[in-house]
C-alpha cells in the first residue's frame, strides 16, 4: 500500500557517505524532502534558505575526537538560529554522558549507529511533529501579543435594519463561506472593521486567526517588517526572529485596512505576495507559503485614484474580486434608533449608569443631524452624553454635535472673497498642504488653485 509521504523537511549532517545515504534512503519513503550535508559548515545555510524541521546531527567528525564537542557546538549553534527545529543527535559511542548533556543544551532525542529503520522513522515523525508545535505555538502567542495591543479586536455587531443595510449583510452572507477576496468601501466610522470581522466568523476560516493591520497608521519604513516578518539582526533593532502578520494569519484572514494610503512603490510588494502567496521575511532568502484570506478596506476613492495611476489596476482587480459598498449613516437614518439604544446599553454598563433611554427631541436631533463621522460619530456623541448628564433620559442638551463650526464661519459672513478664502483654507488643511488634492476637492485647476493662493496671499 502506497503511503503518502508527510510534507516535512529534514537535514542529514554527517561526514560517514555510508551513514547519509541509508539514512535518505530509510526516511525519503516517509517525508517529502530530504537535505543532506557532510559537512556541518553548511548547517547555516542550509537553514536560512529552508524550514527545517529535524537535523539528524552526528555529534562526532574530526577522526581521532570522539568527545562528541563538535556535536555540541552544533547543536548550539542549531538551537540559535532556528529555535524551533528539532535536533537529533546520531552517535555511534552510548556515552550516556555526551548524550545527557546534548539533552541539556536542547536536543529531543539521540540515536545509536547502526539503527534500524523503524526506529529511526518513529524518532523524526516525533521530532516534526513537536517542531510543528512549536512554530504553531509562536505563532498562537504573538498572535496573543498583537491582540493585547490591539485594542481594536473587541467582536461588535452588524446592527440595522434599513433596506442598505440588509443589502449589505445579504451579501456578507454570500461571501463570507467562499475564499473570495473582498474589498469594503465606505467613509470613515461605517463599520468597514466590524464587517471584516464579521466576514471571518461566517467563513470556515472562522477558528483561525483574524490579523488586522492598520495600513494608514503604519510607517512606510516598517511596511516590510511588519507584514513580512524579519530575521534576527536583519536591521539594527531585530533582536530575535520576528513573525509577520501574513504569517501570523496563515489559516485565518488578513484585514488590510486603509489600503488607499499605501505608495506606489509598496503596492507592487503587496501585489506580488498576493499573487505568489509566499513571502519572504527581512534578511533571509527562503519563501514562506502563505495561506490567508485577504479583505482589505479604504475609505479613499480607489477607482479615481486607479483612473489617476495613484492605485495600481493590477493590484484593485487582485483585491476586489467581491465589492462591498457600506452606506453612511445619512444613507440609513431609519437605523439610528437601533444603533442609538445599542451603544447607550452598552455604556451603562462601561460607565455604571441606568439612564432609560432617549427623549423623542434627542432621538429627533439624532435623525436630523448629518453625520459626517458616521457611526464612531454616534458612539462618541451618546458616550458624552452618558458621562455628562443628570437626567435620567438623554435630552437634546446633553448631544454634543460637532460640524457647526465649518458652517458657522461661512453662515455668518456672506462676503465672496472672504467665503472663497475661508474655502481654500479648509481645503488646503483637509489636504494637509497636498495642492493636488486641495484643487480637486474645490473642483479647480492646480494653476487656478495657485493663483488663488496668491491673491488671498495664503
Amino acid at each position: 500500500m502506497h503511503m503518502r509521504k508527510k510534507e516535512a523537511t529534514i537535514l542529514i549532517v554527517d561526514d560517514d557517505e555510508d551513514i547519509v545515504f541509508s539514512a535518505r534512503i530509510s526516511l525519503k519513503k516517509h517525508f517529502s524532502n530530504i537535505l543532506t550535508t557532510s559537512n556541518p559548515k553548511q548547517i547555516s545555510k542550509q537553514l536560512t534558505t529552508e524550514t527545517v524541521d529535524v537535523v539528524l546531527l552526528d555529534m562526532n567528525y574530526r577522526i581521532g575526537f570522539e568527545d562528541g564537542k563538535e556535536g555540541i557546538y552544533w547543536l548550539k549553534h542549531i538551537k540559535e538560529h532556528s529555535p524551533e527545529t528539532t535536533v537529533i543527535l546520531m552517535t555511534a559511542f552510548g556515552s550516556v554522558n555526551l548524550a545527557v548533556e546534548a539533552i541539556k543544551q536542547g536536543a529531543t532525542d539521540f540515536i545509536l549507529k547502526p539503527w534500524n529503520a523503524e526506529k529511526l522513522y518513529s524518532i523524526v515523525n516525533a521530532g516534526v511533529e513537536l517542531a510543528r508545535s512549536k512554530r504553531k505555538n509562536k505563532q498562537l502567542e504573538t498572535i496573543q501579543s498583537q491582540n493585547d495591543k490591539d485594542f481594536h479586536q473587541k467582536t461588535e455587531h452588524i446592527i440595522g435594519d434599513s433596506n442598505a443595510m440588509r443589502a449589505s449583510i445579504n451579501l456578507v452572507q454570500k461571501v463570507a463561506p467562499t475564499d473570495a477576496n473582498i474589498l469594503i468601501l465606505g467613509e470613515n466610522g461605517t463599520g468597514k472593521y466590524v464587517f471584516a470581522k464579521e466576514i471571518h466568523l461566517r467563513s470556515n476560516r472562522q477558528n483561525h486567526p483574524f490579523i488586522h493591520v492598520d495600513l494608514g497608521a503604519l510607517n512606510e519604513n516598517l511596511f516590510e517588517s511588519e507584514l513580512f516578518g524579519y530575521a534576527k539582526g536583519a536591521f539594527t533593532d531585530a533582536h530575535k526572529d520576528t513573525i509577520g502578520r501574513f504569517e501570523l494569519a496563515n489559516g485565518g484572514t488578513i484585514f488590510l485596512d486603509e489600503i488607499g494610503n499605501l505608495p506606489l512603490h509598496l503596492q507592487s510588494k503587496l501585489l506580488t505576495v498576493i499573487q505568489n502567496r509566499k513571502i519572504t521575511r527581512l534578511g533571509e532568502s527562503k519563501e514562506r507559503d502563505i495561506d490567508a484570506r485577504i479583505i482589505c478596506a479604504t475609505n479613499a476613492p480607489i477607482h479615481k485614484m486607479m483612473e489617476e495611476e495613484t492605485f495600481r489596476q493590477d493590484l484593485l482587480y487582485r483585491i476586489n474580486t467581491i465589492e462591498l459598498n457600506l452606506p453612511s449613516l445619512r444613507e440609513r437614518k431609519e437605523d439610528i434608533s437601533l444603533l442609538s439604544d445599542y451603544f447607550l446599553k452598552q455604556l451603562n454598563q462601561r460607565y455604571r449608569k441606568q439612564i432609560t433611554g432617549f427623549s423623542p427631541d434627542a432621538i429627533s436631533a439624532l435623525k436630523n443631524y448629518n453625520w459626517p463621522g458616521n457611526i464612531r460619530e454616534l458612539e462618541h456623541i451618546i458616550e458624552r452624553a452618558v458621562i455628562i448628564t443628570d437626567n435620567k433620559e438623554i435630552q437634546t442638551d446633553d448631544l454634543h454635535f460637532s460640524s457647526k463650526k465649518s458652517t458657522a464661519a461661512l453662515n455668518d459672513n456672506l462676503n465672496l472673497e472672504d467665503a472663497e478664502k475661508l474655502l481654500i483654507q479648509q481645503a488646503m488643511k483637509k489636504h494637509h498642504g497636498n495642492i493636488s488634492k486641495a484643487a480637486k476637492e474645490l473642483g479647480l485647476t492646480r494653476a487656478a488653485l495657485y493663483r488663488r493662493l496668491e491673491k488671498h496671499k495664503l
